[in-house]
């Protein structure tokens, strides 16, 4: 990955230190080429990337010109290839591409290959951290029984991953109880610059997490892909993308004392939003900038997907070297980072308006505009002002069924149920707090907002408040500095008193491994038909995420989790309405114990020093006594257990050949599901608990499990099986044919209602082709390559929508699944399709990138649709059946 033989652009190679001849880099200024310093710093990277790569195959010299005459390609669509430096995983979706690798290396050796060709050949770390639940909380010894039952459940997985780093090369395994993966990335795994090879040149990755973006707020560029995509790049393919366009957002102004980071990135969310940045890199830059943390920079950043860029990029500066100093690096690579991106004009100074580069557009932010704030009910982009919560959820409770509505008749906006919890009375109302969890690598990376939330925590102690016993609170920092500073600073014991004691060290909550609500809650909720909240200091609250007995979920930073927690509604004016009482009795604000940005800075400069991290991080592959201990098989090829329901070879190569097969028009589908606007990954294929009623949960009983066993659906990922049965299986599924929220859709033919899983398998067996008809944003949310692996094997072969969610998308390319796009203004509604139609969809030959295609319906209509296969790669990976086909076939050759 450091450089590439027979380079045309050699002649810039110069050694970075005149005195070691040994360590070299690609000098772009050398390339004496004016456009080069008026080109994004986002865009620099690609540059560099394609220079230093150059082989004239796989990237060509056409390429580097391409990505040098970025200004003048904005009304083009003009594709180049990136080869990022390295790729990082999450145990949800590393365990499916471990599990993809492994049949891969059969699928090689079948055809006659050699299956050590399947092996990472650009760096890879797998940081293990989505599969701790909150089961315990409240107790002195939660984190250790967390752990405990993480390790009971997910033994097989482990074991699996465990053999993983040993069989495959450049795979490096971050074990459980470390940290959030992109937390680790910020303060451990981020090189900035690369030495290797003889080289210096940009950190850049790829990762199976859409919160990837997280490390653009320190300067290196990288977003979130497939799973199918990242296991590509880890065999040596570079991405084939899009020359993006790059939005310059300028900050200008100082925030006020009593904002915090998480209040300045949920306004930037719903002001992307409304600018429009979908597919593109917004660049940062302006004064303002330079007011704002790395921590700041990197919570801005990992809501990227949230305001639906494809990278935040905030370029290095020397705040962002301060960072690196303070999270332990040594000088060594702090002086060789610093000089290398100076000489090729890669490192920013935020006052210096000479070196404002060109953008497409720019768009502006006055950070002094910026109020305490949430985002919700059920979406991060929709930003409430904390003064208006409780006029906003009071309007929400009674309007129409939707993003910002309950549909709840006035007669019961009052409704109150009575419960009795450890002998005592309480009651629930609509609004009521029953998740108040400290979580997310959004918020518990940034040391201000958590050590505010330990100084608003202490205060509230010292004036008497408290959290009512019934509140499930959780506190799950993304590593374990942050335990180190809290303890250090005086504040965790306050923490602790509120119910917030640490739980895990993991996503949690914010993936919706929120664990089970006390039975008296949860009958209270049903009773009362209630719309319950939680609160979350995370970075997504889509229907059905955080938990199946909240319908009303917020984001808000970690100090306004407790202050939320401790009122025990949303449905309060803090402004107007006192949060509590003190101990005699007098009204207490929550002005009067809010900390402020000096208060906490004071704090911060004291106790979060590179003593701590460097003492953290330097034993975090060896620290988990019980990974250390445990025993994986150590065979190249993986020897598959049929009895495991955690890991089974997948179905996906069976009778696969060298041969091609053209491609196949779509005759006389049915329609599998008619759905709406906003179907996010969550819907498709749910990452929390398997319901007991459901298609999963049959299976897993036949083979011998109680319910108890059965774990989540993220931590099924390596099983088929489990994953093709729990696609479409999320309760607050809203099907058209239904027109209600269910896991449920119709069989046509018969007009039965069954469990989705349950009616494709029934067409599967008629030999009929499926199809989805979707809206806008189809796919939004999180980076899952099962929403894409689950449709496959329910036997869907084409999407039709109104647009896509950026990776969504490139995992049904990667899977041969066809994403198919309306027309502008066109929608299943304009057209009056009802979804009961039979779909005929004619491929022709020969294909070529976003072509229109005819679509004929039984009834006798046509229309056309957008194919969005949108480069020649993408066609090609379409034509092998998919990019792991290709890979196969192309590993196999002689």
């Amino acid at each position: 990955m450091s450089a590439t033989v027979n380079n045309p652009f050699q002649h810039i190679v110069e050694p970075l230190d005149p005195k070691d001849p040994t360590q070299q880099f690609y000098n772009l200024s050398k390339l004496g080429d004016p456009r080069y310093e008026r080109l994004p710093f986002s865009i620099r990277v690609l540059l560099e990337s394609a220079v230093r790569n150059c082989d004239e195959f796989l990237v060509k010299s056409s390429d580097v010109e391409s990505i040098l005459n970025w200004k003048h390609t904005q009304t083009q669509t003009v594709e180049v290839p990136f080869r990022p430096a390295r790729v990082i995983l999450q145990d949800f979706t590393g365990v499916p591409a471990v599990v993809d690798f492994a049949a891969m290396r059969d699928a090689v050796m079948k055809l006659g290959g050699d299956p050590e060709k399947i092996n990472p050949v650009c760096p890879a770390d797998l940081v293990i951290d989505h599969s701790i639940q909150v089961d315990f909380n409240r107790k002195s010894d939660s984190l250790q029984k967390n752990q405990d039952l993480e390790f009971d459940r997910n033994r097989e997985r482990f074991q699996f991953l465990k053999w993983g780093s040993k069989a495959f090369r450049n795979m490096r395994i971050i074990p459980p109880g470390s940290g959030i993966v992109h937390q680790v990335n910020l303060e451990y795994l981020a090189r900035v610059v690369f030495n290797f090879d003889g080289y210096f040149y940009p950190d850049s990755l790829v990762g199976t997490d859409s919160h990837t973006t997280m490390i653009d707020g320190l300067g290196v560029l990288g977003w979130g892909v497939g799973g199918i995509e990242a296991e590509a790049v880890m065999l040596g393919q570079p991405i084939s993308m899009v020359l993006p366009e790059v939005v310059g957002y300028k900050l200008s102004g100082t925030p006020n004392q009593f904002i915090t980071s998480t209040d300045i990135v949920l306004t930037v969310t719903k002001h992307l939003r409304q600018v429009g940045v979908v597919g593109k890199f917004v660049e940062f830059f302006g004064p303002g900038v330079s007011q704002l943390s790395i921590a700041d920079r990197a919570t801005i950043a990992n809501m990227c997907p949230e305001y639906g860029a494809t990278a935040a990029f905030f370029p290095v500066d020397e705040v962002s070297v301060q960072y690196l100093e303070q999270t332990g690096r040594d000088a060594e690579k702090l002086a060789y980072i610093t000089k290398y991106l100076k000489a090729v004009s890669m490192f920013r100074d935020y006052n210096n308006v000479s070196q404002d580069p060109d953008f497409t557009r720019i768009v502006e932010l006055d950070l002094t505009t910026v109020v305490p704030c949430c985002s919700g009910p059920k979406r991060p982009q929709d930003r409430i002002a904390v003064s208006d919560m409780k006029s906003d959820f009071e309007s929400c409770l009674g309007a129409k069924q939707g993003f910002k509505g309950f549909q709840i008749p006035p007669e019961r906006h009052s409704t109150a149920v009575p419960f009795r919890f450890n002998d005592k009375d309480y009651t629930l109302n609509h609004g009521s707090v029953v998740i108040a969890a400290i979580t997310s690598c959004t918020n518990t990376s940034n040391p201000s907002v958590m050590l505010g939330a330990g100084l608003l925590a202490k205060k509230a102690i010292e004036c008497g408040l408290s959290v009512k016993p019934y509140i499930k609170t959780s506190l799950s920092p993304g590593s374990g500095v942050v335990t180190y500073y809290l303890k250090e600073s005086g504040v965790m014991a306050y923490l602790f008193q509120l119910g917030f004691e640490v739980v895990g060290y993991g996503c949690m909550t914010c993936i919706g491994n929120s664990g089970p609500l006390p039975e008296p809650v949860v009958e209270a909720i049903t009773q009362g038909d209630l719309v319950a909240s939680g609160v979350l200091s995370g970075n997504r609250n889509f229907e059905g995420r955080v938990h199946p007995n909240t319908r009303a979920n917020y984001l808000a930073s970690p100090p306004l989790v407790i202050a939320y927690a401790i009122a025990g509604t949303v449905r309060i004016d803090f402004d107007k309405e006192p949060i509590g009482t003190d101990s005699e009795g007098k009204d207490v604000f929550l002005r009067d114990i809010w900390p402020t940005r000096e208060e906490i800075q004071a704090v911060e400069r004291e106790f979060v020093i590179p003593t701590m991290f460097k003492e953290v991080y330097e034993k975090i592959e060896s620290v988990n006594e019980r990974w250390n201990s445990l025993v994986a098989p150590s065979d190249k090829l993986y020897p598959w257990d049929t009895n495991s329901t955690y890991i089974k070879s997948p179905p996906f190569f069976d009778g696969l050949t060298m041969k091609l097969q053209p491609p196949q028009s779509i005759h006389e589908a049915y329609v599998l599901l008619n759905l709406g606007d906003s179907v996010t990954t969550d819907h498709i294929s749910p990452a929390g608990n398997i319901a007991r009623n459901s298609s999963a949960a049959r299976y897993l009983t036949s083979r011998g499990l109680s319910a108890r066993d059965y774990n989540s659906y993220g931590s099924r990922r390596g099983n088929d099986a489990v994953m093709a049965r729990g696609t479409f299986a999320n309760i607050r599924l809203f099907n058209k044919f239904l027109n209600k929220q269910a896991p449920k859709t119709i069989h046509l033919p018969t007009e039965e209602t069954m469990d989705v899983f349950d009616a494709a398998e029934r067409y599967i067996q008629s030999g009929v082709p499926l199809v989805i008809l979707a809206g806008k944003e189809y796919g939004s949310g999180s980076s899952r390559d099962w929403a894409a692996k689950g449709p496959f094997l329910q036997g869907i072969k084409a999407v039709v929508a109104e647009s896509y969610e950026r990776i969504h998308r490139s995992n049904l390319v990667g899977m041969g699944v066809i994403p198919l796009e309306y027309l502008a203004g066109d929608s299943a509604e304009s057209l009056g399709l009802t979804g009961r139609e039979r779909y005929t969809i004619l491929i022709p030959e020969p294909l070529a990138p976003r072509m229109l295609v005819d679509v004929k319906l039984d009834t006798g209509k046509t229309f056309q649709v957008r194919m969005r296969f949108d480069t020649d790669v993408e066609l090609t990976y379409f034509h092998h059946g998919g990019i792991l086909n290709y890979m196969i076939r192309k590993m196999s050759e002689n």
